[in-house]
């Protein structure tokens, strides 16, 4: 009987620690996201970054002035400690506003909507002329082969599939026509390439990114063309194949630029040894603001330093807001903080990336072992009150990516991305695009969830 008593005692003892420790989370839960969305300084912030800043690709005089006006705000929040961490980042520029047209019967022309595409070289001073072929694989080109392609510019018409409500699944899917195209196309010895841009919706606004080249071919120009230009040069070809294109772009490469990550810290009480990591990328490209990539993703990782600090919520952990310098055409921001914790055998237990927009969260996407997961997921209904609702497997972000080998449990901020990619690396990328709501409640969620694993380790 004794015996029943005191498991009996025991069971209770364990509700009641539970109970108790529920109730002080949802508790702090309230008084973190009632200080966001009640305080919040990220919309101003981004404000700042976008109208005062503006552009910020790697390399650029704005980028650095992104580095310097990051770190007042981050010392604004209160942070601890503010520093720099040195990366040596490629620095590609535009150049002049490129120009570009189809040749049509009778002399006429029908002039295109395009851009250079990131890290590629220019045409030259008499711009690129030629037949245009159409294909609408990488394998393809291989199929036509030198026969086909040499001497002629490849437009890659790759449509995003609209078929994925994910719509992050599509670009992963169908960018490899911006990504490896211009290499493929130049072994069989294209001499230009045009690009679909990465977006689903039918628009005028050709969309930027990166490339990468092949070593082992010629670094031929390239450039995108907006949607509604890919549809009717599409079908402009089923008509004619004999169509010429032409296009002129000044963009180069120039030697690498020495930029910073910036880095602001929490130290924790208890474990100060533990690092938990969250954060977005400072640079963005030059056609807009980079409001929703990646300025968003940075202002709500300060402002988690912010409302810690202003609700006097002392974490446990150690807590970095890490502004990632060349996400977009490098990743030396990440490789730097990545080599740095290596040589300082630092402890990283946790890394939270913003890097999807400031949209209405929709909840997190995970790389962490079973275990780990399921401790976040037994969190899920503290999130659902603020909206947020899914814990799936999937990619968290690509600069904490390198934490993996440390071990690290990733997350990333999964917000509802239907609107994303009508902006991603346009013009249209700009302050005005971003609800402040929508925002705070990204930075809400992000906040909640660094605290609990702060609070309570994963």
């Amino acid at each position: 009987m004794k015996k029943i008593l005191l498991l009996a005692l025991s069971i209770t003892f364990v509700h009641f620690l539970t109970f108790a420790q529920k109730t002080d989370d949802e508790k702090t839960v309230k008084k973190i996201s009632d200080e966001i969305l009640w305080n919040s300084t990220a919309y101003d912030n981004l404000f700042y970054l976008c109208k005062k800043v503006g552009s910020r690709l790697s390399g650029s005089a704005g980028a650095q002035k992104a580095v310097e006006a990051t770190t007042r705000m981050l010392k604004e929040a209160g942070a601890d400690t503010v520093y720099w961490q040195e990366c040596m980042v490629p620095h590609w520029v535009r150049g002049e506003k490129e120009t570009g047209y189809i040749s049509l019967p009778g002399g006429k022309k029908y002039n295109l909507n395009l851009c250079a595409i990131g890290n590629t070289e220019g045409t030259g001073a008499n711009g690129v002329k030629a037949k245009i072929i159409e294909v609408k694989s990488l394998e393809e080109i291989a199929q036509l082969g030198e026969k086909e392609i040499k001497g002629n510019i490849v437009f890659i018409n790759i449509r995003m599939n609209p078929s994925y409500v994910e719509t992050f699944n599509a670009y992963s899917e169908n960018g490899v026509g911006r990504f490896q195209g211009p290499g493929v196309a130049a072994k069989y010895g294209a001499i230009g390439v045009m690009v679909r841009s990465l977006a689903i919706n039918i628009d005028d606004y050709p969309h930027t990114g990166t490339t990468r080249y092949n070593d082992s071919f010629p670094k031929i120009p390239a450039v995108a063309i907006s949607t509604r230009n890919a549809e009717w040069l599409s079908k402009e070809l089923k008509n004619n194949k004999n169509l010429q294109g032409y296009f002129k772009t000044t963009s180069k490469m120039l030697p690498l630029a020495k930029s910073y990550n910036v880095i602001g810290e929490i130290w924790g009480s208890e474990k100060p040894e533990e690092i938990i990591s969250v954060g977005g990328h400072l640079d963005s490209w030059d056609l807009a603001e980079g409001a929703q990539d990646d300025g968003a993703g940075c202002v709500q990782s300060i402002e988690i330093i912010r409302a810690l600090k202003a609700a006097g919520i002392k974490p446990k952990r150690t807590i970095r807001a890490v502004m990632f310098m060349n996400e977009e055409n490098g990743g030396a921001g990440s490789d730097a903080y990545f080599e740095a914790a290596k040589k300082n055998k630092e402890k990283h237990i946790f890394a939270l990336e913003s890097d999807a927009g400031g949209f209405t969260p929709r909840g997190f996407t995970l790389e962490m072992d079973d275990a780990r997961t399921e401790k976040l997921k037994s969190w899920a209904p503290l999130f659902l009150p603020l909206g947020v609702y899914r814990f799936d497997k999937g990619h968290a972000g690509a600069d904490i990516g390198n934490l993996r080998a440390l071990g690290t449990a990733l997350a990333g901020l999964s917000p509802d991305s239907q609107r994303y990619f009508d902006l991603h690396h346009a013009s249209t990328d700009v302050f005005e695009a971003v609800s402040k709501r929508e925002l705070e409640l990204g930075a809400v969620n992000m906040a909640v969830l660094v605290w609990l694993v702060s609070e309570h380790g994963l």
